[in-house]
């Protein structure tokens, strides 16, 4: 019985692979490369044409809060540094996330002057799309050829079923 248990959880394990082979799990960004590198002087257009985003995926600040801020603007706002009328205000505590929850271009700053020494970052999200399938190539088959498979197939079947009834 405790062989069954094993088999099924194994069956079970596969097909969850097959079935989540077109997902891909969120990535964690940390703007600017580190752990605390939301600070001046800091090239973000440099690294966010190193990164790719996608939607699901999430962003990491890490800031001093006393000094700093990350405001979510648009594109306007964030082409002249203007931190008034912002979007969102995603300052918690200095070490925030934001969820990039569609694909369109996203745009932040720090305000308080900082957005004139570079606190600034564009980020452009896609949807996600796995990689092509492998191209099925057709071989040309004959009437016996396509029996011996079924007939291994059955075979194949009968056997996996044999000895799945024989540890029930």
């Amino acid at each position: 019985m405790e062989n069954f248990r094993k088999v099924v959880l194994c069956l079970i394990v596969i097909m969850m692979g097959i079935f989540s082979a077109n997902c891909r799990d969120p990535v964690l960004h940390r703007v600017g490369g580190g752990r605390y590198t939301w600070a001046p002087n800091i090239n973000f257009t440099d690294w966010s044409s190193r990164e790719q985003f996608f939607v699901g995926d999430w962003l990491y600040f890490g800031f001093d809060k006393h000094l700093y801020n990350v405001l979510e603007v648009n594109k306007t706002s964030y082409e002249k540094c203007i931190d008034k009328g912002f979007m969102k205000n995603i300052t918690r505590g200095g070490r925030d996330v934001f969820n990039l929850t569609e694909a369109r271009p996203y745009y932040f700053l720090s305000g308080r002057g900082y957005c004139f020494k570079g606190m600034k970052v564009e980020i452009l999200v896609h949807n996600y799309q796995a990689p092509p399938a492998v191209p099925i190539v057709v071989h040309k088959t004959s009437a016996a050829d396509i029996s011996r498979n079924i007939q291994l197939e059955l075979i194949a079947t009968a056997l996996v079923w044999t000895f799945l009834f024989k540890y029930i």
